[in-house]
């Protein structure tokens, strides 16, 4: 895989980590990514995003590019409501590659803040309004609530005939609330696979259709992933697949005693990137009461805050980092000045350069403080390498998520809170439940609650 677009520099982990260390682990590594690849581990059901070509064929790209187009021709901005997976795919793509001209993407129902919400309605209210809602059931709470909002206010803009040109449903192809309104209705429909989970939804209808909105390119985005796929299928050495060099490099310091993973990035347009990452690798890992536990870092910003626990902090993180190749970069040289600043020694220099030689030396100074890491590195930010990494990191994690002996697909853990909230706001079926905990609540132990005064 060294001529594809994305390398690893596994300098940074010895000692904890070497090649031959990672070598030893081929079988296992072998087994692991079988496991995957044939169906035979928990979860197997839900790997319908393994083939990105099969997942969205050409035909619906096609479908998805039309229906892309006449969004934007009938409005001014979208709004794309979803919650976990159901956008935060789309952001990540949207965030690192949109040009400031194209048609702006928002986001609802990804929380339930009113604030938030009342915000984004007055925003919005006078623009001509499209909405993508993305849910498979349509029954979740925040999407449901969001999209209540959001309808109404298309609705009024444009009434109900021609809402069904503005709102577009991306939901289960058969059955759930909101197949049915959109039935009913008659908005357009794009499908959710029943293979495919919300985090691993990014390169399917779910996330490629407001992709598409932003006016960035769908095909290349999905020709990565499927070289990445090639890649991956054709090649079992781990000291030549970046794949499983990583999926065994970081279970290979978990069994050391680590247990912190932080994604770090020198590009503000990667925010989202790693928001992305850490649900998936939080939603398909952390179970069982074991895994490393995914956190990230944006730097250099974070280097003058959390930049202090990483270098003397508890000895418990090891580090991804994931930069671009300085040439890529647009040169923009550090200006003349009256060196007050004693800046002089950088004039000329650009700054893709400066930074870079800032992720060299946070490597360096982190690998010196005790934090193993490894670096991936992209040698440009567009649709075709976003698309190869993002299918990179759903296929390593798969794959990983076998080595930690958990089934990689299924979030038991997000159902708690959504039954303990169905109950307390007394949702119809929960009643058994509704008073215990109203109880339990009321029932606060002395001395718990502190107060001024």
């Amino acid at each position: 895989m060294s001529d594809l677009p994305l390398k690893i520099d596994a300098a940074h982990l010895a000692p904890e980590v070497t090649p031959e260390q990672v070598a030893a682990w081929k079988d296992y590594l072998v087994w692991a990514s079988d496991t995957l690849i044939n169906g035979t581990g928990a979860g197997a059901d839900f790997r319908g995003w393994l083939d990105p070509a099969e997942m969205v064929p050409d035909s619906q790209i096609d479908e998805i590019e039309e229906i892309a187009r006449g969004l934007r021709e009938r409005s001014e901005t979208l709004v794309v409501i979803g919650i976990g997976g159901s956008y935060l795919g789309a952001r990540a793509v949207i965030e690192a590659l949109a040009e400031p001209y194209a048609p702006t993407v928002h986001y609802a129902g990804n929380s339930l803040s009113p604030v938030y919400h009342t915000r984004l309605l007055d925003a919005v209210k006078d623009k001509k309004l499209a909405v993508n809602v993305v849910s498979k059931s349509g029954t979740t709470t925040e999407p449901a609530v969001a999209f209540r909002y959001l309808r109404n206010l298309v609705e009024q803009q444009v009434g109900k005939d021609g809402a069904k040109d503005l709102i577009v449903a991306t939901t289960d192809e058969k059955k759930g609330a909101l197949r049915k309104v959109a039935n009913e209705v008659g908005y357009h429909t794009l499908p959710i696979g029943d293979d495919v989970g919300g985090r691993y939804s990014v390169l399917s209808a779910v996330g490629l259709l407001p992709i598409a909105y932003a006016g960035i390119d769908i095909r290349a985005l999905r020709q990565g992933a499927i070289d990445c796929k090639k890649a991956a299928d054709s090649e079992t050495d781990p000291l030549k697949n970046p794949i499983l060099f990583y999926a065994a490099a970081r279970n290979l310091l978990y069994r050391q005693g680590f247990l912190i993973e932080v994604f770090s990035e020198f590009e503000p347009r990667l925010h989202y990137l790693a928001e992305w990452w850490k649900q998936l690798v939080g939603e398909s890992e952390g179970k069982d009461h074991i895994s490393l536990f995914p956190a990230s870092l944006e730097m250099t910003t974070d280097l003058h805050s959390l930049g202090q626990y990483m270098q003397e902090g508890r000895r418990q993180v090891i580090e991804t980092f994931v930069i671009l190749d300085p040439a890529s970069e647009p040169n923009l040289p550090v200006p003349t000045g009256d060196d007050a600043d004693e800046l002089g020694y950088l004039v000329g220099k650009p700054m893709g350069e400066i930074n870079y030689a800032a992720y060299q030396a946070t490597a360096l100074a982190h690998r010196d403080g005790g934090v193993p890491s490894q670096t991936i590195t992209l040698p440009r930010l567009d649709a075709y390498t976003l698309g190869f990494l993002l299918y990179f990191f759903e296929r390593a994690v798969g794959v990983s998520g076998y080595l930690m002996g958990v089934n990689p697909f299924n979030q038991p853990g997000v159902e708690a809170y959504k039954k303990n909230m169905f109950a307390l706001l007394a949702k119809p079926g929960y009643e058994g439940e509704t008073a215990r905990l109203k109880d339990a609540v009321a029932k606060t132990p002395a001395g718990s609650t502190i107060t001024f005064g």
